[in-house]
């Protein structure tokens, strides 16, 4: 008897990934907990163990494939009758992933029954996008296996092809209008930009996951701005006292670091700021989770400065040293850059004197932070000069609203113009 080894969940939401690397060949013996793989996820790379023991019969999937669905067969050990395995969900560690009890699995293929009584087999994502434009599935010929449409099949369908038969609709409420449809995708030769004028890098898994992602918020969160300047002259002689004092132990503090500390104490300060949305209620976080922006090729992840109300700022340093590093080198574990209660990004090293960043759920606010500049303010009735920051905090209307928003952001301003009122 075979058994198929399938393509793990390397976290709850994952539906595909790419195999990247195999460790084993043809031939080989695998016993369990043997490191057999290598797969990416939109945000991290991760060894995958075995779970199971014999000879590597075939390697149903090559390196570099990508769009693997979970639960599809990437190897068969043994030989003889084929018996398909349920893939665990996994967890990581801080090398690789091992199994953990099952969970949901998502399919690699789904059945769709016509109005006729056919069934159509379609992968998960070849059915969004033809729901997304609008087209019938059973009117599209499908070149994956057994005839199942994948999503090269939707993608090149003739926007012309005939759409899903929609149930007639009753006649509206007075004083309720009919819900509006769905926006369809348009090709860029339907909106004017001729085809051969443009070179097209394809979205990887990240990319896909960062615009969803951002697309459901904008649309489902009331976000809205608060913005206010502060003065930074005495937070920077701090960080230069702060630095010496560290001076031989390969630590340096940054500007940011000092964000992340008081961002957590205000959070403390102001619970109500320190919370997420929820369908079953809102929950008010124990500890300020703070998740700092970190660009990386190809799109953004947001790794977690866990507890941070609770650690020193040379800790703080450290670990944002360390995550941002491996954020950059795909080598973060799920629950590094998964959740969080806060978030922070910093554009001011690019220059950007202000800015309003796009809420990260289920996060109830996020920061963004402008460039330190040498600005003229007014002290009573005389103009002076003083290093000045634009921060804005952006709300989840829902769950922080102005009165909340406007009193965190009155305790961080003290705590980032007074640093030493960090630590009392």
């Amino acid at each position: 008897m075979s058994t198929d080894i399938l393509m793990p969940a390397l976290s709850p939401t994952m539906e595909e990934g790419i195999l990247a690397k195999w460790f084993i060949k043809v031939g080989d013996t695998v016993r369990s907990g043997d490191v057999i793989a290598e797969i990416e996820t939109d945000k991290a790379t991760m060894e995958v163990e075995a779970v199971d023991e014999g000879v590597v019969e075939a390697i149903l999937v090559p390196e570099g494939t990508e769009e693997v669905k979970v639960n599809t067969p990437i190897a068969r050990l043994s030989g003889g009758e084929t018996k398909p395995v349920v893939v665990p969900m996994v967890q990581a560690t801080a090398a690789h992933v091992v199994p953990v009890p099952p969970a949901v699995v998502v399919p690699a293929r789904i059945e769709k029954a016509t109005d006729r009584g056919e069934r159509i087999f379609a992968s998960p994502l070849a059915r969004r996008i033809a729901e997304q434009r609008g087209l019938d599935l059973s009117s599209i010929r499908g070149t994956g296996p057994h005839g199942r449409v994948i999503k090269s099949d939707v993608e090149t369908a003739l926007p012309g092809a005939p759409k899903v038969t929609e149930q007639p609709r009753s006649a509206p409420v007075a004083g309720h209008a009919l819900p509006m449809a769905p926006r369809q995708a348009q090709s860029l030769a339907q909106m004017g930009i001729a085809d051969g004028s443009y070179d097209l890098i394809p979205l990887d898994g990240m990319r896909k996951t960062v615009a969803r992602r951002l697309t459901e918020s904008v649309r489902d969160v009331p976000h809205f701005p608060l913005t206010i300047d502060l003065n930074i002259d005495v937070l920077l002689a701090a960080r230069v006292k702060i630095n010496g004092m560290l001076e031989g132990q390969g630590i340096k503090v940054s500007v940011n670091d000092l964000v992340i500390k008081a961002a957590a104490v205000a959070l403390k300060q102001v619970p109500e700021a320190n919370a997420s949305y929820s369908p079953e209620g809102i929950a008010m976080h124990h500890h300020a989770d703070i998740a700092m922006a970190v660009a990386v090729e190809g799109g953004l992840i947001t790794p977690i400065i866990r507890s941070a109300e609770l650690k020193g700022l040379a800790q703080i340093a450290t670990e944002a040293k360390d995550l941002a590093a491996r954020a950059r080198s795909k080598k973060l574990k799920p629950e590094e850059f998964q959740g969080g209660t806060f978030s922070i990004s910093n554009l001011g090293m690019f220059g950007i004197k202000a800015f309003a960043s796009i809420i990260n759920e289920p996060q109830g606010a996020i920061l963004s932070v402008g460039a330190g500049e040498k600005r003229a303010i007014v002290v009573g009735d005389q103009l002076a000069i003083a290093t000045m920051m634009t921060v804005t905090l952006t709300c989840d209307h829902r769950v922080v609203d102005g009165a909340a928003g406007a009193r965190w952001l009155q305790a961080f301003k003290v705590l980032i113009e007074d640093p030493i009122t960090m630590i009392v």
